[in-house]
């Protein structure tokens, strides 16, 4: 089976970590893949920068490099650069932010000299913070989401994720005029051209039918769906989204040992 793919795409949490630390098998199951193939990590996550990502994983027990990990604000700053050139920003999220949209050649200014409002995850979001964007809306700035998940799941249980901080914005008037993250077409071509390889020639691995197969298969992609995260057995039966393979978790697929739907 997965002989067919040149390279792979992974989801993070659900599918090799769950609650901060690494699934059973799962780092083994990370290095059959590489055996195969180049290996990506695509995750909506904007907190973390690729550096911070792959730290991360690596307390966690995943050995990655940060070149293997793509997490959203990665994808932001990229499509960006790519379709805009440099930019003049301000953001509401975390480092991870930052960090990518600095390292892309944008530059951080105030709101209200900012050309584009990048919005992730914000752990310290404030009232003030969201007057600040929405004066800078008004003004003309625009609108880029990393994603819009409404939760993140963390070891105490979900909290508001990134679709709570769009949310509040698009209550004011103003959705975003881009969201670069699954199930965004933008995610998976960034990382379709970051891997060189055509949408037939990956496969898709992730814990959720809405973002990780619903996005892969809107671009032509396989995709796998394993049933360590978010997503049960018995929710396929209700669904017209339909993986094209199914197993218990990363250990069971690499294996081929596949869940019959």
């Amino acid at each position: 089976m997965l002989e067919r793919y040149r390279g792979f795409l992974l989801d993070i949490d659900g599918v090799l970590v769950r609650g901060g630390q690494a699934l059973p098998g799962a780092a083994e199951a990370l290095a059959h893949l590489r055996g195969r193939g180049p290996v990506l990590l695509l995750t909506n996550n904007s907190t973390k920068s690729r550096a911070g990502t792959a730290e991360r994983l690596r307390r966690a027990g995943i050995l990655v490099e940060p070149h293997e990990v793509l997490p959203s604000s990665f994808v932001a700053a990229r499509f960006l650069r790519t379709r805009f050139g440099p930019v003049r920003f301000w953001y509401i999220g975390e480092e991870g932010i930052r960090e990518e949209m600095e390292a892309a050649g944008h530059t951080l200014v105030g709101p209200e000299e900012a050309e584009w409002i990048v919005v992730g995850m914000d752990r310290e979001l404030t009232y003030a913070k969201l007057g600040q964007a929405l004066r800078a809306l008004l003004r003309g700035a625009r609108l880029l989401a990393t994603n819009e998940d409404p939760t993140f799941p963390t070891p105490e249980g979900l909290v508001p994720g990134a679709g709570a901080v769009v949310g509040a914005l698009r209550g004011m008037g103003f959705p975003p005029e881009i969201v670069v993250g699954k199930p965004s077409p933008i995610a998976f071509q960034v990382a379709l051209e970051v891997l060189g390889l055509a949408a037939s020639e990956v496969l898709m691995i992730g814990d959720r039918l809405d973002t990780d197969v619903v996005g892969a298969q809107a671009l032509g992609m396989d995709t796998a769906l394993v049933l360590s995260g978010v997503t049960r057995a018995e929710e396929l039966a209700g669904t017209k989204v339909k993986p094209t393979y199914v197993a218990q978790d990363l250990w069971a697929l690499v294996q081929e040992r596949l869940v019959q739907c």
